[in-house]
């Protein structure tokens, strides 16, 4: 299936959670902000909510800085 992820093309096996998204991505849940098709899902929401075919989602990473 294909999703389209921060702007680009992206191919997924099968449709899955978005917590199991960011850990194929090797990113952590406590550092990230998820928005799936024009919605923002709250972080408790991540292991409920599904990505599915033609799903947008766009990932932005918070970063520390001084």
């Amino acid at each position: 299936m294909r999703i389209l992820l921060n702007g680009d093309p992206h191919e997924l096996a099968a449709p899955q959670s978005v917590a199991a998204l960011l850990e194929r991505l090797g990113l952590d849940p406590r550092v990230v902000a998820v928005e799936l098709d024009r919605k923002v899902v709250r972080r408790a929401q991540y292991t409920d909510t599904v990505v599915r075919d033609g799903a947008e989602v766009e990932i932005v990473a918070f970063v520390g800085g001084g």
